[in-house]
């Protein structure tokens, strides 16, 4: 694990419990490193304003402070096991390493009983692993970071003949089908919206360059509309 890896893992580890403490003897061991390490990348995120407080003495640690983690919330245990199963089952969905991270928060911020109630109940759920190689792998990184941030991404796309193109794109929608998950793109070699499978792009790249505001409808997909099927909460 990298450095830049590393101090975004601590801060969700001390997310997740706050407002208990970690010391630095249980980082250290969770992420193989020194005890020095550790505190160097505590004092280099509590520079950069993240507020994590040190509580000194043979039971201290450090802890985050409070007001950046969740109160403790009304999740039954069957809800909680609900969300852990289609995580499980969601791995190569949009965002699915961010949704382990919310999974692990909402546990922290249980009350204790339930999360104890929601740890006995989720061992008597099993689920078999895929072993099909064609299985997807999910989707990549940069992708997400694209579609999240609404900025421009650069990628070769493979066609099916093996001829790769060089796009430069702004991602609109990522759409599952019947070949997997596509991102669906305003394409600005082509100058129109375009959908690209993500299994055949390579040499992935994300821009600084930001996309302007485009809607987007069936008709641009030549969907019908009532095939197409936008995430919503509630």
């Amino acid at each position: 694990m990298n450095r830049t890896d590393r101090l975004y893992a601590i801060v969700e580890e001390l997310r997740a419990i706050a407002p208990r403490l970690r010391t630095a003897r249980e980082l250290a061991e969770r992420y193989e490193v020194s005890i020095r390490t550790i505190e160097r990348d505590i004092g280099a995120l509590q520079q950069s304003g993240v507020p994590i407080y040190a509580d000194v003495g043979r039971r201290g640690g450090y802890a985050l402070d409070k007001r950046m983690s969740l109160p403790p919330l009304n999740f039954t245990a069957a809800e909680s096991v609900a969300l852990a199963v289609a995580l499980d089952r969601s791995l190569d969905t949009p965002f699915a390493h961010a949704g382990r991270s919310a999974l692990r928060k909402i546990l922290a911020a249980m009350t204790e009983s339930d999360a104890a109630s929601a740890r006995e109940l989720v061992g008597r759920v099993g689920l078999i692993e895929h072993t099909d190689p064609t299985v997807a792998q999910g989707i990549p990184p940069l992708v997400e970071q694209a579609v999240q941030a609404r900025r421009v991404l650069e990628f070769g796309y493979r066609d099916r003949f093996g001829a790769v193109t060089h796009r430069r794109v702004e991602p609109l929608l990522l759409l599952h089908g019947k070949n997997g998950w596509c991102l669906v793109t305003w394409c600005r070699l082509r100058d129109a919206s375009r959908c690209f499978r993500l299994d055949r792009m390579v040499d992935i790249a994300l821009t600084d360059d930001p996309m302007p505001p485009r809607t987007l409808t069936g008709c641009d997909l030549d969907l019908p509309e009532h095939k197409l099927r936008i995430f919503a909460f509630g």
